[in-house]
């Protein structure tokens, strides 16, 4: 049997990624690897509840945008207080898409990334 493990972000920033996550997710560095010649930096993030985790992968050689395509994937999260995380996503200035008529939201991290908002149900 398989069970979700984690899900990748590149990114162009890492420092600029890890506190946006912290800020609007909670959600913290539980392992990193970096390479020996700098060429990589791979930081998993967990929210402390479950075994899944966030990858933040930062590669030296890669210095442009990177391209999203048309933002059509994305990654969900459960807000227990929903109303609570849309105020903070609206003071943090991250949320990119409202659908009122589903009882969801999105935010966008550094890079372009969507995270959908969902409420606990």
């Amino acid at each position: 049997m398989l069970s979700f493990n984690h899900f990748n972000f590149n990114v162009s920033d890492l420092d600029k990624s890890l506190q946006f996550y912290k800020d609007a997710l909670d959600l913290e560095p539980v392992r990193r690897k970096e390479a020996a010649d700098g060429n990589f930096v791979i930081a998993f993030l967990g929210d402390g509840k479950t075994d899944f985790r966030l990858e933040l992968t930062w590669l030296r050689d890669h210095p442009q945008k990177y391209d999203l395509g048309e933002c059509e994937f994305h990654l969900a999260m459960q807000a227990e207080d929903y109303a609570a995380a849309h105020a903070r996503h609206d003071a943090l200035g991250c949320i990119c898409f409202e659908n009122p008529e589903m009882g969801i939201y999105f935010i966008s991290d550094p890079d372009g990334y969507w995270i959908e908002i969902i409420p606990a149900r």
